[in-house]
């Protein structure tokens, strides 16, 4: 019983942490004829937020691998409300289309408010194996091109006080099984993103990272992944979608996305030990 009261307190005062903290303070009205580049647009989260901004009347360039599926998405956010769309088809894989793509949205938008960086490699959700080939293609696709995106884009979000949008996730706070390289990836955005934003307000130059830990969304890559493999419950991509539009609307330095990954992300280095024991029982050993 005398653990109880203290327990509850706890969980009363992280309840009204939450909700002081995900107020919605987001005014739609602030993305009409906002100039904004999504990467992997083409389905999952990235294809919601743009029918998102679309929605808001934003201005858009749309990016990524599957040219007739990307120009789909664009024709749809016209339909929607954006102001403009165009799209951009380039594999992050080559380093040399990161530039190519903010030129294309420079020259096509004039400018740019918000860089979301959001596109991800293909990786295998399964036991290391040892394929180092793998990781540093990931690291270049995941990691290496949103740097190269971010670094090209900056003169123009400095001199229009932008925002850089970085969809990260649970597994860049939180070490998991079956997600070796892909965790890294995301470890190494949290460290440099995280990073920049203290540059840049160390230089006094308003430009804005949201840094987004999204727990498990239910697209259809991740389902296809982890089906069989995990117990855990998946959150809509649109909803997820559209708290990250409203995170780098209003400049938040951080959205998670379900509400449990802030608690995760809290308490994980309390008990280390019952923590990784409690995250395993989340998966199937034996059908990874």
């Amino acid at each position: 019983m005398k653990i109880v009261g203290p327990f509850l307190f706890i969980l009363a005062l992280g309840a009204a942490l939450v909700a002081f903290f995900w107020r919605d303070t987001f005014e739609p009205e602030s993305l009409s004829g906002a100039r904004v580049l999504v990467t992997g647009a083409s389905d999952g989260i990235g294809e919601q937020m743009a029918y998102h901004y679309a929605r808001f009347g934003a201005e858009l360039v749309l990016t990524a691998r599957r040219e007739a599926v990307l120009q789909k998405v664009t024709e749809k956010c016209l339909k929607l409300g954006a102001k403009k769309a165009v799209y951009f088809p380039a594999d992050m894989a080559s380093p040399q289309e990161p530039e190519k793509l903010v030129q294309f949205a420079l020259q096509s938008l004039g400018g740019l408010d918000y860089v979301v960086l959001n596109h991800i490699g293909w990786s295998p959700f399964e036991m290391w194996g040892g394929d180092v080939n793998h990781t540093r293609w990931l690291m270049e696709v995941n990691f290496l091109s949103y740097v190269a995106i971010a670094s090209a884009a900056l003169p123009t979000l400095i001199e229009r006080k932008g925002a850089i949008i970085v969809v990260s996730s649970l597994a860049g706070r939180l070490a998991t099984p079956f997600t070796t390289s892909y965790s890294a990836t995301k470890f190494a955005l949290e460290g440099f993103f995280g990073s920049l934003r203290q540059e840049l307000n160390m230089q006094k130059k308003d430009v804005s990272v949201t840094l987004c830990v999204l727990g498990l969304i239910d697209t259809e890559s991740a389902l296809t992944k982890v089906r069989g493999v995990t117990t855990m419950t998946a959150a809509p991509a649109s909803e997820a979608a559209l708290a990250i539009v409203k995170g780098g609307a209003t400049r938040a330095m951080e959205i998670f996305y379900p509400w449990s990954t802030w608690w995760l992300c809290q308490i994980r280095d309390w008990f280390p030990y019952q923590r990784d024991w409690v995250i395993r029982k989340f998966y199937n050993y034996t059908s990874a």
